[in-house]
This record gives C-alpha cells, sequence and structure tokens, in this order.
C-alpha cells in the first residue's frame, strides 16, 4: 500500500516537472531591438493596461471643460473630422462629426481615415528612429553611404530628421522650370533624389548651420528606409508600425490604387481640392489615420518599450539653438521650451485641406488628437487643452 501511494506521489511530481518544462519552454524571450536578427524588422509594441484608472468624478469634470472648449472652437457643430483626448491611455473626450464627401454625403466616423499631412513626419521618424536603435543605421551615418546617388557628403540621418540639413524644398524646385520637372508628371520620391543628383540645385545653406523645416528632408528618410528594409515605404510602415500596434485604419496613400477611393480634402468653403503633380511624395505626407490609432501609436512611443534611454532623449533635444527663443524642433517632433523648465511637444500638419494636430503631454500622459479635411486653422488650437492638464501657460480663451 506504501509502495503505490509513494509511486502516485511520484508520478505527482514527474507530471509536474514536465508542465513546469512546458511552461518555460512556452515563454518567448524578448529580444531588444539591437539583438534582433538582421532579417528581422524592429516593431512597436502595444502599451496595454497603463493604469491608473481615471475616476468617474475626475473623468466627468474633465470631459465638461473639453465640451466646453470643443462648442468654443467649432461652434454650431462646424467642424469637420476627428477629435480625441486621452489620458493614461483611456478616451475621456471623442467626437467625429461633418462629411467625408460633400457630394455623397457620407459621415465621418471613429474609423474613418483622414489624410494626417506633416503628422505624418511623426510616424516616418518612428520607423527611422526604430532602425537607429536596431543598429540597422546610425543616426550620424552619411546618408550617401545608404542613397548612393545623393549629391550632398555632409547631410547625415540625424540632419534630414532635425530639418538641419540645407535641403531645398522639393515643391519650389520643382514648380517653374520645365528643365527640372514639367509638372504634368507626377513626381516620385525617387524622382527627388535624382533630380538632386542631376540637375544641380544646390543646397539653401550649408548643412548644420541652421533649422530649416523642409520636406524633401522626410521624402528622403522614405527612402532610407526602403533601401535599409528592402522593402516599399508602405510596407515597411506596415510591419514597423501599423500592424504591431492595431492601426486596422491606417495606411500609406498609393497615388495610382487609392486616388479615387481616399477621403477628399475641401478649402473652407467647401469647395473640393484635387490631387496635382505633388501628392505622390511620401514620408513627409500621404499617411491617412484616425485619432484612435494615433493614440495607439502615441501610447506606444510612451511606453519603456520604444527606444533605448540614450537615443530616446535625443529624440526630444531641441537642435535649433542658433536663435534664443522658446521653440525647437527635436527628432521629427516640435516642442515649446519654457524657462520655466516645462516642455510641450507636439506637431501639426497642413495639406491641400487638411489640417492636423498631435499632442503628447507626456509628464500627464495625455494624447490629443485632432484631424480635418475642411480647411481650418482651428485644428491647431487644441493645444490650449493642455491647460486643463497641467502648468502650462496656454490660456483657454485665447486666440
Amino acid at each position: 500500500m506504501n509502495f503505490i501511494k509513494k509511486a502516485n506521489i511520484l508520478q505527482i511530481l514527474l507530471l509536474i516537472l514536465v508542465l513546469n518544462s512546458c511552461t518555460k519552454q512556452e515563454k518567448k524571450v524578448e529580444l531588444r531591438d539591437a539583438q534582433l536578427p538582421k532579417n528581422v524588422l524592429p516593431k512597436m509594441k502595444p502599451l496595454n493596461n497603463e493604469g491608473p484608472t481615471l475616476s468617474e468624478a475626475y473623468l466627468n469634470a474633465t470631459r465638461n471643460k473639453i465640451a466646453a472648449f470643443y462648442a468654443k472652437n467649432w461652434p454650431r457643430n462646424s467642424a469637420n473630422g476627428g477629435f480625441l483626448v486621452a489620458q493614461n491611455g483611456q478616451i475621456i473626450f471623442e467626437k467625429y462629426e461633418g462629411l467625408t464627401n460633400f457630394r455623397t454625403k457620407d459621415s465621418i466616423t471613429s474609423t474613418t481615415p483622414l489624410h494626417i499631412a506633416s503628422v505624418s513626419k511623426v510616424l516616418t521618424a518612428t520607423a527611422v528612429l526604430k532602425l537607429v536603435n536596431a543598429n540597422r543605421i546610425k543616426l550620424d551615418q552619411k546618408v550617401n553611404t545608404i542613397l548612393k546617388e545623393f549629391p550632398f557628403p555632409d547631410i547625415t540621418i540625424r540632419t534630414l530628421l532635425n530639418h538641419r540639413s540645407g535641403l531645398r524644398n522639393y515643391a519650389y524646385f520643382t514648380d517653374r522650370d520645365k528643365n527640372i520637372w514639367d509638372r504634368h508628371n507626377i513626381l516620385t520620391n525617387q524622382d527627388i533624389l535624382t533630380i538632386l543628383a542631376t540637375k544641380n540645385i544646390g543646397l539653401e545653406s550649408k548643412t548644420d548651420t541652421r533649422f530649416a523645416y523642409c520636406n524633401t528632408n522626410y521624402a528622403m528618410l522614405a527612402l532610407v528606409i526602403e533601401k535599409v528594409t528592402k522593402l516599399p515605404y508602405k510596407e515597411a510602415m506596415n510591419q514597423i508600425i501599423f500592424k504591431p500596434l492595431g492601426m486596422k485604419n491606417t495606411f500609406v496613400f498609393d497615388y495610382e490604387k487609392d486616388k479615387d477611393k481616399i477621403v477628399p480634402s475641401y478649402k473652407g468653403n467647401r469647395v473640393e481640392i484635387g490631387k496635382d503633380y505633388l501628392d505622390a511624395v511620401y514620408g513627409d505626407k500621404n499617411i491617412y489615420s484616425t485619432p484612435r490609432d494615433l493614440l495607439k501609436l502615441d501610447r506606444s512611443r510612451n511606453g519603456g518599450d520604444f527606444l533605448e534611454p540614450k537615443l530616446l532623449a535625443q529624440v526630444y533635444e531641441g537642435y535649433s539653438n542658433e536663435r534664443e527663443g522658446e521653440k525647437n524642433y527635436g527628432l521629427g517632433i516640435r516642442m515649446i521650451n519654457w524657462k520655466t523648465g516645462q516642455h510641450f511637444y507636439f506637431h501639426n500638419g497642413w495639406w491641400h485641406g487638411n489640417t492636423s494636430s498631435y499632442v503628447t503631454l507626456q509628464k500627464e500622459k495625455v494624447t490629443i488628437i485632432a484631424l480635418s479635411n475642411k480647411f481650418t486653422k482651428q485644428t491647431y488650437a487644441v493645444r490650449k487643452l493642455a491647460k486643463i492638464f497641467g502648468d502650462y501657460p496656454f490660456e483657454m480663451d485665447e486666440e
């Protein structure tokens, strides 16, 4: 009898050992970006269960303040887009109103992708920074070591990201001279690179001597992403950002495939703005998304797994200090640095009739997103909401 009991105990112990072994084998080892095999792309990671949960009293009080702002900023339901405010990843207030198309009368909803204009630069920078984090490229690597045609030997990845390259804006050097570009032809990123390499465009200023916001920088960064990943920009963004974060309503605009499908944009008087020869260029613009998808991106960027601490610190460093002032630019992010020590990080966008604003209050874990496909500068006024959450010197009633 004792023998049988001992045998049963041994069987139970053996079973426990086997189960423990299986559990250990099922646990995947999380590799840092720099440890990934060279054939595996680094990926953004969702930030889930962020906490702490906001109290109902706080939610109601804050929601009322935001609702009052919304009613004043877009009176008589004049907004045409999507708006969202969240804290700790929890949505406090969101609203979608207006039409995707004034002819078909289709309504804008939480799943309607809208053109985010230059907020696309935040996403392009995110992908580039993940590649830096994974040691596929270096921040201070010369661009001409990646794009062999690139004719400017002093320009680095960093000076593209922080707009200190000195490059000229492609929208200006392609718009008049047919010897440089015929506007009857659709311009591509590769066309811009070829023009820079063959048409003696030259720099607007010596590299890294001054800040000059320039879309050409991010058109070139998109080509860098393609060269390093060996994938089209659209697919690289899917693999590095959109799919891992579940951004199901976000995509890179493909001119030939999407030009008749996407949400059109409008002037303030509801006159539709058509496409032009610049609409195929990506990296600086041409991402469509929703406030909810951009919330996922923001929380991931503010999670501990985005970048190594040393690299992350460089993202939010101001690089344009040749003139004393509060406004500055980091690596794919705008900022205001007040003498009080308070910092405000954001990026705005404007393309055709599309306007966009992305605000990330890191200390308070607040995300503010506003998108519109009918031109209005009111989109940019959402920065005033920062005053509700922290010591930001904006006035809620300022114009």
